[in-house]
């Protein structure tokens, strides 16, 4: 418990030190629906031909959508949002690999108490859209809807705008789902056990596992300049029963450097810890230049 506090202090810190400026800055939010979104494509590609120096021809592309999709309404705010993206890499005579998967949704509900607090109550849902292989066996240890985690609690909401907001939610039920066919003992996915035993936190020959714990989700955008914006997603999640003392982090930073209407620059950095899965910090970066589409 003690951790996540402090953590999500830490995080409000970091983000007060522009918050004032960009808040002072942003219009009062309308009332009704406010949607906006992004797609991409990234899109890399390495050739050689009698090049001395060595290479290997590879080609890669990840597509992305960011959607957001809130609602105002008098003391009433219900924000939702969709992250999914896909990415492959082919390197020559070798089969294609995936370099990026992830879909998650998240729905936050509000009832204002005062100027900047809100009573809240939360869903969030992730899993990813395709199969993944252990890169030593080939064996397949992931794929749709195994793992996919299931969040949801009530809490109280600090809204300063859309753009800066931190939920907290101390009685949080999360829920675990992973398919049987990677618990069945014998597994066909070893690989994907930790040193605990457990796929994903559940047991062998089980498909589900249930926690209850103490959940923050912090979320923050900001322009550092012209045409350069960052967006800082922060979840914190502490479990009652099972090492509270182990917090498990998820944080994703999207930068994105435009160009013009339709072209930037786009980095992506996400790392998670979660001792269910993996003794360690695991993390993916993107970058490239993307083509977008705003609306």
């Amino acid at each position: 418990m003690k951790k996540i506090l402090l953590l999500s202090a830490f995080f409000i810190g970091m983000i007060s030190i522009h918050a004032q400026d960009d808040a002072a800055a942003e219009e009062a939010p309308k009332e009704g629906w406010t949607r906006f979104g992004n797609i991409s494509f990234l899109f890399n590609q390495s050739s050689f031909e009698n090049w001395t120096a060595g290479g290997i021809n590879n080609i890669s592309g990840t597509v992305g959508l960011n959607y957001d999709f809130n609602y105002k309404k008098g003391g009433i705010v219900w924000d939702n949002k969709i992250i999914a993206s896909y990415g492959v890499t082919k390197i020559e005579d070798a089969d294609k690999q995936k370099t990026d998967d992830r879909l998650e949704f998240t729905s936050l509900v509000g009832k204002q108490a005062n100027e900047f607090w809100y009573y809240s109550a939360f869903l969030n849902f992730r899993t990813q859209m395709d199969s993944g292989f252990d890169p030593d066996t080939g064996a397949k240890i992931t794929h749709f809807f195994s793992p996919a985690f299931l969040q949801v609690g009530p809490g109280m909401l600090w809204k300063k705008s859309d753009n800066l907001k931190v939920n907290f939610a101390p009685a949080t039920a999360k829920m675990i789902f992973v398919n049987e066919q990677f618990t069945t003992v014998p597994t066909v996915a070893e690989a994907a056990f930790n040193d605990a035993g457990g796929y994903f936190g559940v047991e062998a020959n089980e498909t589900s596992r249930f926690e209850l714990g103490f959940a923050v989700g912090a979320y923050y955008k900001l322009n550092l300049m012209e045409n350069v914006s960052m967006e800082n997603i922060l979840n914190l999640y502490s479990n009652y029963l099972e090492d509270p003392q182990n917090v498990d982090i998820d944080y994703t930073m999207n930068l994105v450097m435009s160009i013009n209407k339709y072209l930037s620059a786009n980095l992506a950095f996400q790392t998670i810890y979660d001792d269910n899965a993996f003794k360690g910090f695991q993390t993916r970066q993107v970058f490239g230049l993307g083509v977008n589409y705003g609306f």
